[in-house]
């Protein structure tokens, strides 16, 4: 519906009312409804899932149509984020948001900061998915608000055509609000526990729930040791869990990602049932790290199963977890996968050790035999060291081609002595390609980075510490923060407008016509700055 189109409709809604409506006017509400496109938390979920599938048969199409996001912590970097990539890109197509379960334990709990183990509180998660809409919604208010005031500076200029294009520009207007991919990592205790927490990150906002194959209590980052897997009919309980809170809740093409952590997982908490030799369980049971007994020689408390007739003894730790054989990561991730897919997951995340193409797609090449329509989301983690793995890449491949390596040390080419070099000029040009490479070669739909923000923030905030506190003191905020806002053009520079001042402003005049103490008068030092 167009901008003229809902103050229309007000009208009629106006005449129609019962209600006596004196001082009220149609088109103030009018964009305020516009302003307030996305009532609930559903709204937004069913907004969004449509977008993520549309974008997933989009990759189906072409590998180039991939998509990313960045992790976020809060609703005002994930708003930053959004405004940064409508500013720089002009839309955001292809662009989502990504709730790490890492960041929600290390900033967000009330215990404070916490390992990445599932310590935190559950409700924090779906917390911070209606902090991050809230923001985006805002964003979208005050980004009309401006489109209104120049409409109203237009119109009483008397430029009709002005007026027009501003006009086209609200009906035009793309919101913030974008799909986000939500990590309930291991569901928080039993299938029960999943489906509720599940519904209370849908209600929140959320079209994509993440989910992976730890053992909910033993849960550990996918990127330390100590993982523990589960059975793939316990994983699979989850996902089912999942969609019926998807299916509940009238978001029938909500996303549920499934994620694998088998390849660095060498443990498993539970021996899978089986019913007849080759179902699931058996499948799962025939990884475990097994030695055959004699009847005779079968010790008090010693656990046992049956392997192609024989006797078996799975090795057993003090931990009492069970050790599945050395080396079989990659088949036990591929099974995981292609199960997963077969009951209801829509997209696959493999948790590696190193970003590494061919590894990735050395598995989804067999994935795909089983379901050809098989895609990654992808973990383009910071713990892996980027710089030292892909000059090791190059290294690894230049030796193969009998290249002249005499003047580099593999174990040294992190060394800023070989910035320059070729060998590393490579390497950054494979990092930069990395995602479309992986795109086109390994089946990955969606690239994340799941703590960019973490570490942007620690960063800056170094930087800024470093200089403040030191011989620069104020030129070192001028300089580095407030100057290069005010020249590139970031809409923080006016703190009070990105804070809502002048939305309140507006409702101000809306509630209390002339009488209203406005915040946006020619005392505002905000006037000082250019930057919108």
């Amino acid at each position: 519906m167009s901008y003229q189109q809902t103050i229309e409709q007000t009208r009629q809604d106006f005449d129609q009312s019962d209600l006596t409506l004196k001082g009220i006017e149609a088109e103030n509400v009018a964009r305020m409804r516009l302003q307030n496109r996305f009532r609930t938390g559903l709204d937004i979920a069913r907004y969004t899932a449509k977008i993520m599938r549309d974008d997933m048969a989009a990759y189906d199409g072409d590998t180039k149509n991939y998509t990313q996001s960045l992790g976020c912590w809060h609703g005002f970097i994930g708003q930053q984020k959004m405004i940064s990539i409508k500013k720089h890109f002009g839309d955001t197509k292809g662009r989502y948001l990504y709730l790490s379960g890492w960041m929600v334990a290390a900033l967000r709990s009330d215990f404070g900061p916490l390992p990445d183990q599932s310590m935190h509180e559950k409700t924090t998660v779906p917390g911070l998915i209606e902090e991050l809409y809230t923001f985006l919604r805002q964003a979208d208010a005050r980004e009309l608000g401006g489109l209104f005031r120049q409409l109203d500076d237009a119109m009483e200029a008397g430029n009709d055509v002005r007026a027009q294009e501003i006009r086209n520009a609200i009906d035009n207007h793309q919101t913030h609000v974008v799909p986000i991919i939500a990590d309930i990592d291991a569901g928080f205790g039993n299938a029960e526990a999943t489906y509720l927490l599940s519904k209370k990150m849908i209600e929140a906002g959320a079209c994509c729930i993440q989910i992976e194959n730890q053992v909910s209590d033993e849960k550990q980052c996918g990127h330390q040791d100590g993982k523990v897997t589960v059975p793939h009919e316990d994983f699979l309980a989850k996902i089912r869990a999942v969609r019926y809170a998807f299916m509940e809740l009238g978001v029938d093409d909500g996303v549920i990602v499934a994620r694998t952590d088998s390849l660095g997982a060498g443990l498993t908490k539970q021996i899978a049932v089986t019913h007849e030799k080759g179902d699931i369980g058996d499948q799962y049971n025939s990884f475990l790290d097994c030695e055959e007994v004699d009847p005779a020689d079968i010790d008090h408390g010693e656990v046992l199963i049956t392997r192609d007739g024989k006797l078996m003894k799975p090795r057993r730790l003090p931990s009492n977890l069970f050790q599945f054989r050395p080396g079989t990561g990659e088949d036990r991730c591929v099974l995981d996968c292609i199960v997963a897919l077969q009951n209801g997951a829509d997209l696959l995340w493999i948790e590696t050790e190193k970003p590494h193409v061919e590894q990735i797609a050395e598995m989804v090449d067999r994935i795909r035999e089983t379901v050809p329509s098989a895609k990654l989301v992808y973990n383009n983690s910071p713990s892996f060291n980027w710089t030292l793995n892909f000059r090791q890449q190059v290294y690894d491949a230049w030796e193969k081609e009998g290249k002249d390596l005499s003047s580099f040390d593999r174990d040294r080419l992190m060394s800023v002595d070989y910035d320059g070099s070729d060998l590393a000029k490579e390497a950054d040009e494979r990092i930069r390609t990395f995602q479309a490479d992986a795109a086109n070669r390994a089946g990955i739909f969606h690239h994340l980075i799941t703590l960019p923000t973490y570490h942007t923030a620690a960063l800056s905030t170094d930087n800024l510490a470093k200089e403040y506190f030191g011989d620069q003191a104020m030129l070192g905020y001028v300089k580095n923060v407030q100057r290069e806002e005010i020249r590139q053009g970031i809409a923080c520079v006016k703190h009070q407008n990105m804070a809502g001042s002048d939305l309140g402003d507006d409702h101000k005049e809306y509630f209390a016509g002339e009488a209203a103490l406005k915040a946006g008068g020619k005392d505002n030092t905000m006037n000082q700055f250019a930057a919108e």
